[in-house]
């Protein structure tokens, strides 16, 4: 294991969507990480570092590196775990960007299952994986992509915009991740990690399908490019008040959205 001065990134869900978006916002913003692409499969991932290579060149300025992680499967989480350790010897930054919502038809019960397995038990399972390492960090950060549709105050705000729209399996899964990244907050402050929960609001992603996607952009869904511009000013500091002290989901567009 060489020593690097880079900061350690692993991106999950990042072969697509906000993921990709966030591996190459970031790496075109400055040579001084490493990100680690995380995909389902390797296949995929290669793919999507070939795509981006070929679009953006020596624009990338920061060495990518692909890895096969699925959040519902343990022996891939423990594998990247054990490389992250062997390669770098830490991590310094986690963003959980992993999600699904579910269309197929199937019972109540196998959606909540296959949605809460992605998009909440995923991202606990993982970061208490990467743990070890990310005390390791100087500067150790947690970002998990929330959504405001897990936000239980907006739910019930005769005033907001979107109230009436359905996918309870994917609100609730997305309202038990913002307690996670609530009490990991409280946890982390003992030894010095950083947690936030982010709204990458309503943009074009594959988290729906192909068939979902097309209907975000119809539906004038924001770019993917926004969320990876603001993750991106997290990384930097320019957000440090809103992403790791108050009480509340990280906006897109600045400030805090209630939980």
């Amino acid at each position: 294991m060489a020593p690097t001065d880079k900061t350690i990134v692993l991106i999950t869900g990042a072969n697509s969507g906000i993921g990709l978006e966030t591996i190459v916002t970031i790496s075109k913003s400055s040579p001084n990480y490493h990100l680690l692409l995380a995909a389902r499969s390797l296949d995929k991932g290669n793919a999507a570092l070939a795509k981006i290579q070929a679009e953006h060149g020596a624009a990338l300025l920061s060495p990518v590196s692909v890895v096969k992680l699925d959040v519902t499967s343990l022996p891939t989480i423990e594998t990247t775990a054990s490389y992250i350790e062997s390669t770098f010897g830490r991590l310094d930054v986690l963003i959980q960007n992993a999600g699904v919502i579910v269309y197929r038809p199937c019972s109540t019960l196998e959606n909540l299952r296959e949605t809460f397995e992605t998009n909440t038990f995923g991202p606990k399972v993982l970061t208490e994986a990467m743990l070890p390492l990310l005390k390791k960090s100087r500067n150790a950060r947690v970002i998990y992509v929330s959504s405001v549709q897990g936000s239980i105050t907006y739910k019930l705000d005769p005033e907001y915009e979107y109230k009436h729209t359905r996918g309870i399996e994917y609100r609730m899964s997305k309202a038990a991740l913002n307690m996670l990244a609530a009490c990991d907050r409280y946890d982390f402050r003992e030894w010095g990690g950083r947690v936030t929960a982010f709204n990458p609001g309503f943009c074009v992603t594959n988290l729906t399908g192909e068939e979902g996607r097309k209907q975000r952009v119809e539906a004038g869904a924001r770019l993917a490019e926004d969320p990876a511009r603001a993750l991106l000013e997290v990384l930097e500091g320019k957000r440090d008040g809103d992403a790791w002290e108050e009480n509340g989901m990280l906006d897109l567009d600045g400030g805090v959205i209630p939980w």
